[in-house]
């Protein structure tokens, strides 16, 4: 902790705890502290560098519950996300390794947030939280489940089936096919979801090469023709070949249907 905590700091968090505060914003504390705009910004620096409160942006600023005893403060990450989109006047969604944590398809955890949203893009640290933002178009985003963080916090996630799915879309930024792949078939396998959930999510949000993958995926899985002319109606009538793992040497049987080489490796 900051040693000697001055009579000013002694104010200002005697005043966020009686308001039961967790943000306090530039031009706040002027009146109720009695100081001026230049003591004020002084101050939250000062603060700040602290490790006492955390910047979410310029003029915007977490503060803690309670004063943090024996070292620097920092937010949970939700409290964080949360804080950053509500000021934004955002929506978003939680993707990628975390989702892929949060479901069990793989046993790493992230040491960032990546976040799907339609406000920011890039990389932003608040505190201690490294965030990922991935700026979409408001209609890419969607199909998500409301979960309580470890603080009581509302966190959005992406859903199961959407998260598959943007692991097949998604995989140049997540590295996630071909693992993909078999996390699908087992899931299928299992039960935890549908042919019909995949068709509806990758007819949403996926786009053509997205959707020409899992019909291969799904047609090598048996699914029911009618899903499958699904995925097949939305796609124009093409000659052109992708690779089914885009990291791989485009060599392998032709699925003529789809367009895809798959290139599997042993």
């Amino acid at each position: 902790m900051k040693r000697g905590l001055g009579q000013i700091e002694t104010l200002l968090f005697a005043y966020v705890q009686l308001r039961g505060l967790r943000t306090v914003r530039a031009g706040e504390l002027t009146e109720p502290l009695r100081l001026s705009a230049i003591q004020e910004r002084k101050l939250l620096s000062r603060l700040a560098k602290a490790g006492l409160i955390v910047r979410v942006r310029r003029g915007l600023y977490l503060v803690p519950s309670k004063l943090p005893l024996g070292g620097k403060w920092s937010p949970d990450e939700i409290l964080a996300l949360n804080t950053l989109m509500e000021d934004q006047g955002g929506r978003y969604q939680i993707c990628g390794p975390n989702a892929f944590n949060r479901y069990g398809f793989d046993e790493q955890v992230p040491a960032r947030l990546y976040v799907y949203n339609n406000r920011l893009s890039g990389d932003r640290r608040i505190g201690a939280v490294a965030l990922t933002l991935i700026k979409v178009a408001d209609e890419r985003l969607g199909s998500t489940e409301e979960v309580k963080s470890a603080e009581g916090l509302k966190a959005v996630y992406s859903s199961r089936a959407r998260t598959l799915l943007d692991a097949v879309y998604d995989w140049s930024r997540f590295n996630s096919l071909p693992r993909a792949y078999d996390w699908i078939r087992r899931d299928l396998a299992a039960k935890r979801i549908t042919p019909a959930d995949l068709v509806s999510v990758t007819l949403r949000y996926g786009d053509k090469g997205t959707i020409r993958r899992m019909g291969a995926l799904l047609e090598r899985e048996g699914v029911a023709r009618p899903l499958l002319k699904k995925l097949e109606r939305a796609l124009p009538p093409s000659t052109s070949l992708i690779p089914w793992v885009p990291t791989y040497p485009k060599r392998g049987t032709v699925n003529r249907r789809w367009g895809v080489v798959i290139n599997e490796q042993a």
